[in-house]
């Protein structure tokens, strides 16, 4: 079963009569009648909880958000579909963002889609960069080490959960394991925290001041600290991690 008949497949099984005899009326169109069903959607199609789909997490996508997918994927096969594809961006709005960032990594030849997915590390609107961020296997596929990094920093400078981001631990770099060390000085400095979880990122890289910087951890009065620093000391696997996959507000 390859890709568009596992997202018919979820959409089947999500959708009412109504909306599925919409939707299949809208596949036979040209491409620009493709164009408009995916502006459209959101008044035909319910916003209902998607969850999981065999490979891809759409814990927190929508009905809606799925059908337009699927609609772009359809729209991509088409002779012009890359310049319609490029038109629904520059016009899109915020909505209509997020299920075209979704889409990317289920388009044909993804990678030509490198430019939009970086555009939304860059974004002011957390669903934008939300979409791009979180349960999207896109990132860790195509972006360059440079632009990882840029990612998953965003992530922590803005208190985001990183644990959602796909392939999170296995892109872990000794570039960003710098970066991150200088980033908890920075915030013990200006007495705040820092994420418990983000010492993952740390664990099995070297850095000017690991040793004092676990030391500082046990003896902190937070639990999640001490836990981060008893994980590194044990060189715990990365299940062991998993305690840590929670919101931390007081930073």
């Amino acid at each position: 079963m390859n890709t568009a008949e596992l997202l018919y497949q979820s959409i089947q099984s999500l959708a009412s009569t109504t909306e599925l005899a919409w939707l299949e009326d809208k596949l036979i169109a040209d491409s620009k009648g493709l164009s408009l069903a995916f502006v459209m959607a959101p008044r035909q199609v319910a916003k209902t909880r998607v969850g999981i789909i065999p490979g891809w997490n759409w814990q927190n996508g929508t009905l809606d958000q799925l059908v337009r997918v699927y609609l772009l994927i359809h729209l991509a096969e088409k002779e012009d579909g890359k310049s319609r594809i490029e038109t629904l961006f520059d016009t899109a709005e915020m909505n209509e963002l997020v299920a075209l960032y979704r889409a990317l990594p289920v388009l044909p030849t993804p990678e030509i889609w490198l430019h939009r997915a970086t555009d939304a590390v860059r974004s002011n609107m957390g669903p934008v960069f939300d979409a791009i961020a979180f349960g999207n296997p896109y990132p860790t596929t195509y972006f360059s080490e440079l632009a990882w990094n840029q990612l998953v920093l965003k992530c922590i400078f803005n208190d985001k959960p990183i644990h959602l981001i796909e392939g999170l631990d296995e892109r872990a770099n000794q570039a960003l394991a710098n970066t991150l060390a200088d980033f908890a000085h920075e915030r013990w400095a200006a007495g705040r925290r820092v994420p418990s979880q983000v010492w993952r990122l740390i664990r099995n890289f070297q850095t000017e001041t690991k040793e004092q910087d676990i030391k500082r951890l046990a003896e902190s009065a937070d639990p999640n600290d001490q836990k981060a620093a008893e994980l590194i000391l044990e060189n715990s696997p990365l299940e062991a991690w998993r305690v840590l996959e929670k919101e931390e507000t007081a930073y």
